[in-house]
This record gives structure tokens, sequence and C-alpha cells, in this order.
């Protein structure tokens, strides 16, 4: 016990008892505190953990806090103690007993071990002093510091590993039904991409998971400015990273399971779009012929053959099918379908090249029969010039090879001679318009 006298004025009675009650309550509230710090689910993972990294390093410092805890709240209940006993001594305390409870309640009346405070490791500064002394007030404030820092550590410890084993074990169960499907279509390590991304998924679970184990607080974001114990999330960008690449595999085996099921009827339309092409290719190469022979002076493009890469393709899709090679038919026949409609746009355009020529003797029998109609219903299929220039542009366009060039211009005669018959006549000064005359210019 300290000789010196107790700091400020000495306490009475009632100021005592008042000192002594709320004592008594924050003594009971620190306790429960330590005995909850002490069964806390966290506390007792990591004591028994073999722990690296990060948690390794703070849980050796926060062993050393909680048990300097206790070193306080055992010197802090030994004064409150003594003070009691020397409340209890009368009923009516004398000016010594108030003096020595002024000394017990407010004064430095708290002796520990000296060591660092902190829990931490000694200083290099200097050697750590063999005694402390606290008042009651300064003691607490010092024990509240120390339990914040431990049940920050053993919280955040716990956080993490109540929250991604499990969910790391839950995604290591998807991933094994996953491997397991993916194997059965063909999805395999070495012989499809997705099969190699299985692999690493499994991997990379696995080491995650060993590592949240050892190292929890390497897994752990304290929430910004936060002050209380445990402020902060688990972080999840490893495991999240793993979920979505292990959904976009998942993808990619419903597309092969897709094939699967409609291998046989995406096959079958294959074939239907290759033949249509090659009847519309053989269509061009007859017609090609025909036009070479019906009209002349006219180029004429060439007409390809039927492309024997597709056939052999289709074949190979066909092979995968049998087999069962699912992964492998996929990409061919997304492949295929692409070229077998651009194939058949291809032979259509090709077909309407070469039938151009056709085309265009058509249309010109098409418009000289409609002029002949016409003249027709207005009297005049028997004017001799209008029979004489039908005669000769009909004779062009249904000879052959005809020349498209020529017919043209016979139509053209014959269209500007109806339509000069078809004129209304407006009588002239001298006599009668000779149309014949005019039109045969």
């Amino acid at each position: 016990m300290s000789v010196a006298g107790p700091p400020g004025p000495v306490m009475d009675r009632d100021e005592v008892d008042r000192a002594l009650a709320r004592l008594d309550a924050e003594h009971e509230a620190i306790e429960t505190s330590l005995l909850a710090l002490q069964d806390h689910a966290g506390r007792r993972l990591l004591e028994g953990a073999r722990l690296s990294g990060v948690t390794q390093e703070r849980w050796l410092v926060t062993e050393r806090q909680i048990t300097l805890l206790w070193s306080y709240f055992d010197a802090y209940a030994g004064v409150l103690r003594t003070a009691r006993e020397v409340r209890e001594r009368r009923r009516w305390p004398n000016r010594d007993d108030l003096t020595e409870l002024t000394l017990l309640l407010r004064g430095e009346s708290v002796t520990v071990a000296g060591g660092p405070a902190s829990g931490s490791a000694p200083s290099i500064t200097g050697p750590a002093k063999l005694t402390e002394r606290f008042t009651l007030e300064k003691l607490v404030t010092r024990m509240n510091d120390l339990y914040a820092h431990s049940l920050d550590m053993v919280v955040a410890a716990d956080a993490v590993w109540s929250a991604l084993p499990a969910r790391i074990d839950l995604l290591a169960a998807e991933l094994q039904r996953t491997r397991q499907l993916a194997h059965s279509v063909g999805v395999r390590p070495g012989e499809h991409p997705s099969g190699d991304d299985l692999e690493q998924i499994t991997q990379e679970l696995s080491l995650l998971r060993e590592q949240v184990i050892a190292d929890p607080l390497a897994f752990w974001q304290p929430a910004p400015g936060s002050s209380a114990p445990g402020g902060g999330r688990p972080g999840t960008e490893r495991y999240d990273q793993a979920a979505r690449a292990l959904e976009d595999v998942r993808r990619e085996i419903d597309a092969v399971l897709t094939v699967r099921q409609d291998a046989e009827a995406r096959l079958g339309k294959l074939r239907d779009v290759l033949s249509r092409a090659d009847r519309t290719l053989a269509e061009a190469r007859s017609a090609r012929g025909e036009v070479l022979a019906k009209i002349a002076a006219s180029e004429v493009p060439a007409v390809s053959g039927p492309p024997t890469a597709l056939q052999e393709q289709l074949a190979q899709a066909a092979d995968y099918r049998r087999h069962g090679q699912w992964h492998r038919l996929s990409p061919l026949l997304e492949s295929l379908e692409r070229k077998a409609e651009d194939e058949l746009l291809r032979a259509r355009e090709s077909l309407t090249a070469v039938t151009a020529p056709l085309a265009v003797r058509a249309e010109l029998r098409g418009r000289l029969d409609a002029y002949k109609a016409k003249v027709a219903r207005h009297g005049l299929a028997e004017d001799p010039l209008l029979v004489e220039r039908y005669d000769t542009a009909r004779r062009m366009l249904w000879s052959a090879p005809c020349d498209l060039r020529v017919a043209e211009q016979a139509v053209l005669r014959y269209q500007q001679a109806a339509a000069e018959a078809l004129a209304p006549r407006v009588p002239q000064q001298g006599g009668p318009t000779d149309r014949r005359g005019d039109a045969s210019r």
C-alpha cells in the first residue's frame, strides 16, 4: 500500500457506497464479457487450429492479450474485494477507513506484473517495466481496449470460418456433380476446354479451403470507418470467381446436352439444306447450257460443283453422333449450320445470275405480247406497219440463238409504232397526216 495520501478529497460514506455499487456492477459485466470471450466458438477454434500467415501472427498476440486481460481482471477484483472488506469493518466508517477507501477506489491501487500492455512483443526501445500501477478507472479502460482488440480478431476469424468453408463445400459438391455429368457427355480434361476448366476449379477450391481454414483473417475485409469489434465481412472474391467459372462450364455442358438431344434432327435439317443447295446448283448448270444454246452474245457465269468439304464435315458429324462425342459434335454442328445456309444462298445467287438472260428474253416477250393485245383492243391488229414490226420482233425473240440487244431494239420499235398508232390524231391544214409515212422514217 502506498504511503501517499488519497487523490483529492476524502470520500464520505455515501460516495463510497455508491462507488462500490457501481464497481460491483462493472465487475459483473466485465466477468460476463470475459467468460463469453473464453467460451466463444471462434476462440476455441483458433486455440485448436493449425494456423498460418496473418492469422497465426495475430492469434499469438491475441492469446497474450486474453491472458493479460484475466490478470488485470484478477487484480481489479482483488482491489474491489479489499475495498469491500474495509467497508464492512463497521457500519459507520471512521476517518481512516474513508481515507483508505478513497485511496483504493480512486488512487493507483492496482498493481500488476509488468509487460507489454497490449500483449505484443517486447519493445526494442528498452526493458519492460517490472510492475505497473493503475487506478480502477484506468485499468477498466485498458481492459476495454484489450477486450475490443481480442474480440475483433476472434469474431473476424469466426465469421470467415462460418461463411466460407460451408459455401466452398456446397460448391465443391456441385462441382462433383458437374464433373460426373461432363464425363458422361465426353467433356474430359485434355479433350475439351471445359474439362480443363473443371480441373482448374477443383484445384482452386481445394487450395481455397485449405487457406481459409489456416488463415481466415487473410479473407477478412474490415468495414471502413468501423470501430466495433468484428466490423466487416468475409472476402468472397475468389469463391465468387470459382462459382462464376463453374456456372460457365455448366452452361457449356447444357449446350452439349442439348446437342445430344437434338443431334439427329439437326443433322437431318443439314442434309436437307445441302441437298437443296445441290439441286439448285444442278438447275443452274442445266440453265447455263440452255442459255448458251438460246442466247447469243451473252456472258454466262460458270457454275461450281457441290462443295465436297461440307459433305465430308457432315459425314464427320454423323460419326461423332454415332460414337457419342457430343462435345466435338456441338461446335461442328454450329459451324456446319452456318456454312450450309451460306451454300444454299450461294447456289440461289448462282442460279439467278445464270438465268438472267432468259429472264430478260421472257420480259421482252411479255412486253411484246402485251402491246399486241393493247393494239388489238383498239382495232389496229391488222395495221400493216404494226404487223410488220411485230413479226420482226417476234421472230428475233423466238429464234435461237437470240440476240437480246437486237431483239430489244425490235421490241422498242414496235412499242414506238404502237404508241403513235394509239395517239389521238389532230387534223393538220393541207389534208390528213400520213402516219405510215411518218412512222417509217
